[in-house]
């Protein structure tokens, strides 16, 4: 989906219940999709934090009780542990007509459902924090309420902060594995390559912005070349070069069955936290 999805007039009030940094980003996307500032409240329980949110998007602080009338669609930014608690207290508050996204690593649609009852709309989503600067990455997956006007509608404004994906609610452990923890692989590697090209003689600065230009540039070239992932290794790998050396020592280290392993052990993390 493009992300130039404009909401300039909508009948929907949006609410979301955690303004941490990933519940800023997705407020900070639908404001930057010309969302009305007026239909969008949130709860905080930090009064500092309220105000700043305040300040800097024009959204309203709000209770739990205003905020669970009045919204269409609430947004449920909140930590796994978190959410049976908050469900108990929003059950018997909701619109009938409300649709509840929730960004709780885990926890199905079917559990959110037994909390609040089979009438209310649930949609289950899995970001990364490259929402953060709009570059995000979400998986989507619908629970047996949702209308095809809530599903365009929660698509819509997640793609303003990056990528969206439907998927079958059963991959949604595997999304998590892949996408959801996926920065976090990333950034381990980074920091090990800065870590070596320290040690081969450069400096901390020079090492950064070497590591940093070549995996933007690495991952423009991805998305832009229409080539895959193994085409443009090969690219670059001359028989007995010192690509092929380097690439060598990663074969011989199994990379790949630690990268199977690791991302095979966030699945099951995930599926525990459920």
């Amino acid at each position: 989906m493009s992300n130039q999805t404009s909401f300039p007039k909508s009948k929907y009030q949006v609410g979301l219940i955690g303004v941490g940094v990933m519940g800023e980003a997705l407020i900070s996307g639908l404001i930057s999709a010309r969302f009305p500032k007026a239909q969008i409240v949130f709860t905080e329980k930090r009064e500092e934090r309220a105000r700043e949110i305040s300040s800097k998007y024009g959204a309203r602080a709000v209770d739990l009780t205003e905020l669970a009338k009045s919204s269409d669609v609430i947004l449920l930014v909140v930590k796994p542990q978190d959410l049976a608690e908050l469900l108990a207290a929003l059950a018997d508050k909701l619109k009938k007509s409300a649709v509840l996204v929730s960004f709780a690593a885990g926890k199905t649609t079917e559990f959110i459902s037994e909390k609040v009852g089979p009438n209310i709309s649930v949609i289950r989503v899995m970001p990364n924090t490259p929402t953060l600067i709009g570059l995000g990455m979400a998986a989507v997956s619908l629970g047996k309420s949702v209308n095809a006007e809530q599903a365009e509608f929660v698509s819509d404004f997640l793609a303003t902060c990056g990528k969206v994906i439907s998927v079958e609610e059963n991959l949604q452990d595997a999304v998590t594995a892949l996408s959801g923890s996926g920065p976090a692989y990333f950034f381990a590697f980074v920091e090990e390559i800065i870590k070596s090209g320290i040690s081969l003689g450069l400096s901390s600065d020079q090492a950064t912005t070497l590591a940093i230009q070549t995996m933007v540039g690495s991952a423009a070239m991805l998305e832009q070349s229409g080539k895959s992932a193994a085409t443009l290794r090969e690219n670059v790998t001359s028989p007995n070069g010192t690509t092929a050396a380097a690439l060598k020592v990663f074969n011989e280290a199994k990379l790949g069955e630690i990268v199977e392993s690791a991302m095979t052990a966030a699945r099951n993390r995930s599926q525990e936290l459920a």
